[in-house]
C-alpha cells in the first residue's frame, strides 16, 4: 500500500479536498500559473478546483483581487498584506472553500536589500479566516518557484489537516 507521503503535494491536495467535498482556487504572481498547471495535472481535480488568477501585475492584483492601492503603496506586491488579501480576494471572487496566494521575488534580477530574490509571502483564506506567512527560498528563478508552489500546497494541506512534509518536485 502507498503512503500518502510518497505522493506528491498536489495529488494529497486534490485527494484531501475531494475527501472533504471542499474547493480550492489559487492566487499566483511569481509561481506564474504553477500551482494551476499542477493542480490540473492531477486527474479528478475539476472535482475541486474552482480556478486561479495569474496577478502578475498590480493592477490586476488591486482591480481583480481586491487588494488595497494602499496596501500596494504601502507595503508592496511582494508583503503579508498583499498576500493575504490576494488569496481572500480569490477565494470570494471564485466562491472557493479554500484559496492560497503567492507573490515573491524570484530573481534573478529584482531583490532589494530588504526584499532580496529568494522572498516569497503566502497567503490562506478558509472559512476560518485568512493568515499569511513569508519565507526565503535559495537558488535559480525556476527552482524559487517550484519551492515556492511546493509550500503553497504544503500550506494548503496543513489547514486540511495533512501535514506530512511536501515532496520534493522532481
Amino acid at each position: 500500500m502507498n503512503h500518502p507521503e510518497q505522493y506528491l503535494p498536489e495529488e494529497r491536495l486534490v485527494a484531501a479536498a475531494k475527501a472533504r467535498r471542499l474547493s480550492f482556487a489559487v492566487a499566483e504572481s511569481c509561481t506564474g500559473g504553477m500551482l494551476a498547471q499542477r493542480i490540473t495535472s492531477v486527474p479528478g481535480a475539476s472535482a475541486m478546483f474552482a480556478g486561479g488568477v495569474i496577478s502578475y501585475s498590480n493592477d490586476v492584483k488591486r482591480d481583480l483581487l481586491g487588494v488595497g492601492q494602499d496596501v500596494l503603496d504601502r507595503e508592496g506586491a511582494v508583503s503579508l498584506a498583499c498576500a493575504e488579501a490576494m488569496a481572500t480576494g480569490v477565494r470570494a471572487r471564485l466562491g472557493a472553500d479554500l484559496a492560497v496566494s503567492v507573490t515573491g521575488i524570484a530573481g534573478p534580477d529584482g531583490g532589494t536589500p530588504d526584499k532580496p530574490v529568494g522572498l516569497v509571502c503566502f497567503g490562506l483564506a478558509s472559512p476560518s479566516g485568512a493568515r499569511s506567512e513569508k519565507r526565503f527560498f535559495e537558488g535559480d528563478r525556476e527552482s524559487i518557484r517550484r519551492q515556492a508552489a511546493d509550500h503553497a500546497f504544503a500550506l494548503a494541506l496543513s489547514e486540511l489537516g495533512d501535514n506530512a512534509s511536501p515532496v520534493p518536485h522532481a
